[in-house]
């Protein structure tokens, strides 16, 4: 186990370090072209490899099933844990995060996290919607693209990897496309429902959704082997730009102020979820590498897509930018247990 934690844990750290300490030196454009980068191109090359690569178990077609169960777990916890927090007699908001203001933000999965933090424009209570809106995202919503393809496929091999990628899929337009959008706009003080069609729109041109298909059919397809060869190692140079972005991220937080409001609901996302998911799991009979795989990709930090969706609704964004750096780091103590449990 050590060994593979080591292999888990090691781009994370490098990569993720890397972006930290030079987020204060690039240019201030770059998160954003990286972002999109990885959204039109970076995630749906990774997804197009490993769906054609991976050898599907018997059963993958059930992880679109468990990921709906866990997101609907994921709203039921958020709910639960925002109705807690409410209830307490005084809570001092969090100082405003002071930093870059971007235009009109389109709408991401959380592959697609590109956007400079902007700074709160007033102190928020939890009694302000934005706050909660904001509260239930980042208890809900999991970097499975970022984070759960890059660390996964070290621990899980053969065909359970397809779980992973369903898994990734189906939340990006269950969850973030759906829920999520419908969840944001719910809370959010701006004018900025979407009509039915425009939320059809937004699910029907994720390319990661059409890299899935297309990678899927293609293993009927023989390609030459220094075809077959480049795409496995885009795999490996997908994976450091995505933690190299979601180092820079978090060099823009402001200290433990920051962090604070955020700590109960990255205890909810990269703890209790994914302890309920794989009860579930357990309970219904499904193989042990079946349960892993669920059980991390459930308890992924969370999503990048929170900022987005803050950012287009008018949520609090401080408290997802805070959410996402909490969880990472509470990331790095739950993988063992779940591999010690689980093994």
């Amino acid at each position: 186990m050590r060994d593979s934690l080591i292999q888990a844990y090691l781009p994370l750290v490098i990569w993720v370090g890397l972006g930290a300490g030079l987020g204060r030196f690039l240019p201030a454009a770059l998160p954003r072209l990286l972002g999109r980068g990885l959204y039109w191109v970076g995630i749906p090359l990774e997804i197009f490899a490993l769906a054609r690569q991976t050898h599907f178990a018997q059963d993958t077609g059930l992880a679109p099933l468990y990921t709906v169960v866990a997101l609907g777990l994921g709203l039921a916890l958020a709910l639960a844990g925002l109705a807690v927090v409410r209830s307490r007699p005084s809570v001092t908001p969090a100082e405003p995060m002071i930093g870059d203001v971007p235009g009109a933000a389109s709408m991401a999965s959380d592959q697609s996290a590109n956007l400079p933090l902007q700074a709160t424009p007033s102190a928020m209570t939890w009694a302000d919607k934005p706050r909660q809106g904001s509260f239930v995202l980042a208890a809900m919503l999991g970097n499975t693209g970022f984070v759960g393809l890059a660390i996964v496929p070290t621990l899980v091999s053969g065909p359970y990897l397809g779980w992973a990628v369903f898994y990734s899929v189906t939340q990006n337009v269950v969850g973030t496309y759906g829920l999520g959008v419908y969840l944001a706009s719910w809370f959010g003080r701006g004018a900025h429902a979407q009509s039915r069609w425009q939320q059809l729109r937004d699910v029907v041109t994720v390319p990661s959704l059409w890299a899935f298909g297309l990678g899927s059919a293609s293993q009927a397809w023989a390609w030459p082997p220094l075809v077959e060869d480049g795409l496995h190692q885009s795999v490996w140079l997908v994976i450091p730009v995505a933690l190299v972005l979601m180092g820079l991220r978090l060099s823009q937080l402001q200290g433990w102020s920051s962090l604070k409001p955020a700590l109960l609901p990255a205890t909810l996302k990269v703890l209790v979820l994914p302890t309920l998911v794989g009860a579930v799991a357990w309970g219904s009979g499904l193989p042990r590498n079946a349960v892993l795989v669920l059980v991390l990709m459930s308890g992924m930090p969370s999503a990048f897509a929170g900022l987005i969706l803050a950012e287009e609704y008018d949520l609090d964004r401080e408290l997802v930018a805070a959410s996402i750096a909490l969880s990472t780091g509470l990331l790095l103590l739950t993988i063992p247990l779940w591999l010690l449990i689980l093994s």
